[in-house]
Parts: structure tokens; C-alpha cells; sequence
């Protein structure tokens, strides 16, 4: 059975200067079994139904605005994998999720940045599933675990968002600066509760977690921790991998679940 991944995927420049995270993604992705396809959960795209991309080629989106041109020009030419999307859905309608397809959604930087660190060679078939995010964290656990038998066929579900997600902070954060107490306390409280399997905890994480709102102010890029909790078979095991911190507040954590 493949395991489960979260993974930060940090800024879009990560592919321009990958530094140690590009290194562990790199590392990640050599060791792990080769997936028959992947599913991404990426903080980047929200729906109000979950919605599965089933495009044959899925185009390389570049959502973002502001950087180095030669950001634009990079590709993931990954194929798509429209059976593999086929199977997620069934799986949900199975568990009475609602589900839609969706045959022209590419891949967004949460997908493709850190899957051309991980599999550079672009040759296993990927699609994603998106968010809802107006739903909780207990809903995307839910979503989660109905994804669970994909695992069987192969498939390597990964969630992409950030453990710290405040940019407003991070843009007024001294260069160089540490990170605050208020940002390496929630990272704490997050690693000890997985370590603990507490999922009733980390489910209500915005009133439990010491600065929960100050490292999140709107939670889409913690949302795919929770669809990856709910993959895994149990998460006290999780391997926690590549604790970096960039810019001084966005945290680059990531678990292997089982």
C-alpha cells in the first residue's frame, strides 16, 4: 500500500532556489515506491463540491503574480490520469461524498512545484481534488478516509499547503530575523498532536492551537493536512521530515504517513 504525504510547498520560487527543502523533495521522491498515479489536494484550488481534474494533459498554471519571468516559463509536463480520477470519484460517491469532474483544470503551483522537485522526470500521471473551503477540518478527514482504498491501486495521495501560512506577517518580517514564538509554538503543538495521533484535537486545531489564527488567518493551506490524516492508516508513526523554516514565518514541514 503507498503511504500518504503532506508536504508545505513553500513559495513558487522553491523550483528557482530549492535549498535544503528542494534537497529532502528530491530525497522523498527517490525513496519512495514508484506510484501507479498521483493525487494532489492542493491548497490552491477550493470548490464548493470536491472536484476531481480529469484532463488527458493538464496544463502547468502559473497562479501567481510578481516574481522572476523565468518562474513563467517552467513546465510539469506530467500526463494527466483520467482513470485514476475515474476511481477517486467512485470511491466518494461510495462514502455518499458529491463529487464532480472537471476535464480542463491543469496543475497549480501547490501541485507542480513541489512534484518537479520530487519526480522531475514529469512521467507519472497526476490529477487533483480540490478543497472545500468552507468546510472544517473534520469534513476533510472525512474526505480523506474515503480516499483511503486508492492506496491499494498504487496511488500516492499527497496534500500540499503550509503549516504557517500568514504572508501578511511574513512580508513585514525582518530579513534574517528568527522565527517568533508565536509561529514555532503552533508548529510545536501541531507535531507533538500528530505524534500523539490526537485527530479530536487537531480537528479543532483554530481553538486548541496556541496562535492558531495568527498562523492562519484563513485555513485552505492547513486543509490538506487534514484530507492526509484522513488517508492514513494511523499517523503516531509519521515520519516528520525537513522541520525548515523560510523567510523567517513560513514553515516547510512534512509528514509520511502510513
Amino acid at each position: 500500500m503507498m503511504p500518504v504525504l503532506f508536504v508545505s510547498h513553500g513559495a513558487p520560487t522553491l523550483p528557482l532556489e530549492p535549498g535544503d527543502t528542494g534537497a529532502a523533495w528530491r530525497k522523498l521522491g527517490e525513496q519512495l515506491p514508484r506510484p501507479s498515479a498521483i493525487l494532489m489536494i492542493s491548497a490552491h484550488w477550493g470548490t464548493r463540491i470536491p472536484t476531481i481534474s480529469r484532463a488527458v494533459q493538464p496544463e502547468t498554471i502559473h497562479d501567481f503574480s510578481g516574481f522572476p519571468a523565468e518562474l513563467y516559463k517552467l513546465q510539469y509536463p506530467a500526463p494527466g490520469a483520467p482513470a485514476m480520477a475515474q476511481a477517486a470519484a467512485l470511491v466518494l460517491q461510495q462514502a455518499d461524498i458529491p463529487v464532480q469532474l472537471d476535464d480542463t483544470h491543469g496543475l497549480d503551483h501547490g501541485a507542480w512545484v513541489p512534484l518537479s522537485l520530487m519526480y522531475p522526470q514529469a512521467d507519472i500521471p497526476v490529477a487533483q481534488l480540490s478543497l472545500q473551503p468552507d468546510k472544517d477540518p473534520a469534513w476533510h478527514i472525512a474526505l480523506g478516509r474515503a480516499l483511503r482504498p486508492l492506496r491499494e491501486q498504487g496511488v500516492l495521495i499527497i496534500g500540499s499547503g503550509s503549516i504557517t501560512h500568514n504572508l501578511r506577517a511574513l512580508f513585514k518580517h525582518p530579513p534574517g530575523a528568527p522565527a517568533p514564538d508565536w509561529v514555532t509554538e503552533f508548529c510545536d503543538w501541531m507535531a507533538e498532536r500528530i505524534k500523539a495521533g490526537d485527530l479530536d484535537a487537531l480537528s479543532a486545531y483554530r481553538t486548541l492551537a496556541p496562535h492558531a489564527v495568527q498562523n492562519h488567518p484563513t485555513d485552505e493551506h492547513l486543509l490538506p493536512l487534514f484530507v492526509a490524516l484522513g488517508a492514513a492508516n494511523k499517523i503516531d508513526n509519521a515520519v516528520h521530515l525537513n522541520r525548515v523554516m523560510t523567510f523567517g514565518l513560513l514553515a516547510m514541514d512534512a509528514w509520511v504517513f502510513d
